[in-house]
């Protein structure tokens, strides 16, 4: 199966995108979450170079700017296509300023919405039985400001109680970013935690690159929802458990990266180039970082790692995470304790809670150059689903910005080398493989969102994108037609309790997506649900200069 392809030349950063990394581990940029399904089209053969999609039949294109932001003023938002081939069925999505969560249908039609107290905190799943699961942002954390913060996890039924809600949010701790539902009902969720900035520097972390309010390390937790609210922790994975540092033989697992590729280096990519202040400006024109950023400020390398998305296999029993400051994707083991989640032995890989497969920049772990990154700032890595083309492929939004040939966005496909028993090949001394794309999805004039955004593979073949900063929706062919074009015209002006946005860098993006996704006609939570278009239709998301509004 293969997303129409085109094989890149991917190349180094160079030293202004270094300098976005260390602004975006600062102040964390968003996202929020999901992706989305019917086209019989044979698929082309893996690796084969397509000509790039072409636009929609008699559709004015906008272009994508450097923000990746649509053309203005030229193209009415909502619907731009509808095609032969398109995917039966409806999308789901909340723009990320936003308390109201929509179904849409092929024609651009609301059918359906949830109206929630919170803004989106990551992507959000609509449940066999008709039920909305979403996270949500606590508008009073104000403690992690970086992009993606959450906090609350809700499930809403399809007249939008709230029926079971977990919070996770203090001064120590956040969701943040996504979830994922898992088969017998309990979640997997994306948290930050603290680690202050004494214990970081025992543990080997330079001093020169640590905040004084020390450092944010992601875990990984497992819940059983008691309702009507709270949970029950039944397994979780700590970052913190799996580093390795080069820097002073006394500290704590010390050795070289390049020995230990299971391990996450404490000090990667932690002594990124300054920014002058041109680039401090470009990237703010852009909406990587907010007005007032300061790149000198602590709280610029606390949220050193910014995990951005989870997914979960249960076949292999593991877990997907994308890393986007390391340019990497990592695989974990579920198949332990939590006990032994927190060392490197036990577990159905044999390996504990290391790293048991790494991909995207081999640099991260001193067994590659810069030269050899493929991924640049990715969201949403996830496993193509059996019974879709590209089966147990890993898919992965490249937001691209950064490569050496133009910044651009691609969704990738890679075919992870797994053995019979279910473990990844790797050859002493070399990176894990593959050296080269399966497949790969791109269209440089308009394809482009520096953060956020997913995509996903449809059971028809078809692949549903989600281009987040521009709020635009699409849906594509196996041979690379755009079958379905949606300009998301909602937005919001939910605040957090002090009056600042819930997530940072949206200024100029007031219908920003994190995720959507796509909703078959035949899903068993819409079985029997009336689902006629709205009327009246919600009010449309007006931006105006200084100002936003509804109309």
């Amino acid at each position: 199966m293969a997303v129409p392809t085109r094989l890149c030349d991917d190349s180094p950063q160079g030293e202004i995108a270094l300098a976005k990394i260390a602004l975006h581990l600062a102040l964390g940029l968003l996202a929020a979450l999901l992706a989305c399904s019917d086209a019989s089209d044979p698929a082309p053969d893996a690796g084969e170079v397509l000509p790039a999609a072409a636009a929609p039949a008699d559709q004015d294109e906008p272009t994508a700017d450097a923000n990746g932001q649509s053309a203005p003023a030229e193209v009415t938002r909502g619907l731009q296509a509808s095609q032969p081939g398109v995917t039966e069925g409806y999308v789901l999505f909340s723009p990320l300023l936003s308390d109201t969560s929509y179904l849409v249908d092929n024609e651009g039609r609301v059918v359906h919405l949830w109206k929630t107290a919170y803004s989106p905190g990551g992507g959000q799943y609509l449940l066999p039985n008709g039920h909305l699961l979403r996270p949500g942002r606590d508008p009073e954390a104000l403690a992690f400001r970086a992009g993606g913060a959450g906090g609350y996890i809700q499930e809403l039924d399809w007249q939008g109680d709230v029926v079971w809600e977990w919070r996770l949010s203090n001064a120590d701790q956040i969701l943040h970013h996504d979830i994922e539902p898992m088969p017998g009902g309990h979640i997997l969720a994306l948290a930050w935690e603290t680690l202050e900035r004494d214990e970081a520097l025992r543990l080997g972390r330079r001093g020169g690159t640590t905040s004084e309010a020390g450092l944010w390390p992601d875990w990984v937790v497992e819940i059983e929802p008691i309702r009507p609210k709270g949970a029950r922790v039944v397994w979780e994975w700590h970052a913190r458990d799996h580093f390795v540092q080069s820097e002073d033989p006394v500290r704590p697992d010390y050795g070289q990266p390049a020995d230990h590729p299971d391990r996450i280096d404490l000090n990667g990519f932690s002594a990124a180039p300054p920014i002058d202040p041109d680039q401090l400006a470009q990237l703010q024109a852009i909406g990587y970082v907010p007005a007032d950023a300061d790149p000198s400020a602590d709280e610029s390398r606390r949220d050193f790692l910014h995990i951005n998305s989870v997914a979960y296999n249960e076949d292999l029993d593991q877990i997907a995470l994308s890393v986007p400051t390391f340019g990497e994707i990592w695989i974990i083991d579920h198949g332990t304790t939590t006990a032994e989640a927190a060392g490197s032995n036990g577990g159905r890989a044999g390996r504990g809670g290391d790293l048991i497969y790494r991909w995207g920049n081999p640099a991260a772990y001193g067994r590659g150059t810069p030269e050899e990154k493929r991924l640049f700032y990715q969201h949403d890595v996830r496993w193509i689903p059996a019974g879709a083309q590209g089966v147990g492929r890993l898919m992965i939004f490249n937001n691209g910005d950064g490569r050496q040939d133009g910044s651009y966005s691609s969704i990738d496909e890679i075919d992870p080398p797994l053995d019979a028993n279910g473990r990844y090949r790797l050859v002493d001394g070399a990176p894990f493989g593959p050296s080269e794309l399966a497949a790969s999805y791109s269209e440089r004039d308009r394809f482009f969102s520096p953060f956020i955004s997913g995509a996903h593979r449809l059971p028809n073949g078809n692949t549903m994108i989600c281009q987040g900063i521009s709020g635009r929706l699409f849906e594509i062919a196996p041979d690379g037609r755009v079958v379905w074009d949606y300009l998301v015209p909602y937005g919001g002006t939910v605040r957090n309790k002090d009056g600042s946005m819930p997530q940072p860098g949206l200024d100029d993006s007031p219908h920003a997506v994190f995720r959507a996704t796509r909703i078959p006609a035949d899903h068993p939570g819409l079985k029997g649900r009336q689902l006629v278009p709205l009327d009246p239709q919600p009010p449309v998301h007006v931006a105006k200069q200084g100002a936003e509004a509804d109309s």
